[in-house]
């Protein structure tokens, strides 16, 4: 089974075993026949399922969440999963209904890249396009209750998440695919979805905005030194000068197993770093942003690039969020990168 698989746990008969496995934009629960080696799908559906659990009796629960609906418990009986609780139904009443769909996108290398698309209703056409990248890169946007991207539609935008090569779901080989070779085939696959989402009649090619967060963030300025289309991007949690970052992160193991060491392998490292020295040829106006006290992607990662930016009249911005990590935990933090990236597009996107 060429899909992560995650969260095992046994069967009351002791000859099947549960788990969770990760698919094209949805996360599924299968069972495992020990005695024949095979498995089977318990649920299909485009949804995902996570922190699946049993009691001594065998008894299943898991949290379940849709596009249209954030995690609640479901329990398992009669063969299927039913909802138990309804924590979020006064939450989700309260908000703007917004149009969900996913689409495929195909790269100017023919490769088949899938996405999820965010509407602030059905018949929306030409509108401001904001593409929201997920970090990682091994993980992906699936069918959950996506916060993010519904805030910014009900602001009048079209969000895409873009499943680009590197993300998980897709098999191994996907996964592998950018293996040190950074901000090439993503971007690729990035600018592909753009080019569907103008042609599809979504989006208005004179309106093009990208953002995300860690290697979303990363990605963020690669696109924008890769292609000048885009009028605003926010960048958070990332960096491009890769040279400043080694010692100063978590992953000094990959770095040297998959890029080598900088000393060792200059131009590769010279290479991932060309948003830093390309910055001279980036039109668009970014906003940077970080966490004080980040070990994942540490903060001169923003740092640099908005003085760089600075440095060249690229309009700019940093915000350094203080005594934060890699994510943003405090209510009032969260609530102003909301309002300050809605700020960002909607000066530069008009």
């Amino acid at each position: 089974l060429d899909r992560p698989v995650t969260e095992f746990v046994w069967a009351s008969d002791s000859k099947h075993i549960f788990f969770i496995t990760e698919d094209d934009r949805k996360q599924n629960i299968y069972r495992l026949n020990t005695e024949k080696k095979i498995h089977e799908s318990v649920t299909d559906e485009n949804a995902v399922y996570q922190n699946l659990h049993t009691n001594a009796k065998g008894e299943l629960i898991a949290l379940y969440s849709s596009p249209d609906m954030p995690e609640e418990i479901y329990a398992f009986e009669n063969g299927k999963f039913k909802q138990v609780t309804h924590v979020h139904e006064v939450f989700i009443s309260s908000l703007k209904k917004i149009y969900k769909k996913g689409f495929t996108s195909i790269s100017k290398d023919g490769t088949k890249v899938s996405g999820i698309l965010y509407l602030p209703d059905s018949t929306s056409k030409k509108l401001p396009l904001i593409l929201f990248i997920h970090g990682g890169p091994v993980a992906q946007d699936d069918y959950s209750f996506d916060q993010t991207r519904e805030t910014f539609a009900a602001a009048g935008f079209a969000v895409a998440a873009v499943n680009y090569r590197g993300s998980s779901g897709r098999g191994s080989a996907f996964c592998k695919a950018i293996y040190a070779d950074w901000g090439n085939k993503e971007v690729m696959d990035i600018l592909g979805a753009t080019d569907y989402l103008v042609q599809a009649g979504y989006a208005d090619a004179s309106k093009l905005a990208i953002a995300g967060w860690s290697y979303g963030g990363i990605l963020t300025n690669y696109t924008i030194a890769a292609d000048q289309r885009f009028k605003a991007a926010a960048s958070g949690a990332g960096s491009s000068l890769q040279f400043s970052i080694y010692g100063t992160d978590q992953y000094i193991n990959q770095y040297e197993r998959e890029i080598g060491s900088p000393w060792k392998n200059v131009q590769k490292w010279i290479d991932i770093s060309y948003p830093f020295f390309k910055v001279e040829k980036i039109k668009t106006p970014t906003l940077f942003m970080a966490s004080q006290n980040d070990f994942n992607v540490p903060v001169a990662g923003a740092e640099q690039m908005y003085q760089a930016f600075k440095s060249v009249g690229i309009p700019s911005e940093l915000i350094i969020y203080p005594n934060q990590n890699h994510g943003l935990i405090v209510p009032s933090y969260i609530v102003h990168r909301f309002e300050r990236q809605l700020e960002w597009f909607r000066k530069y996107l008009k």
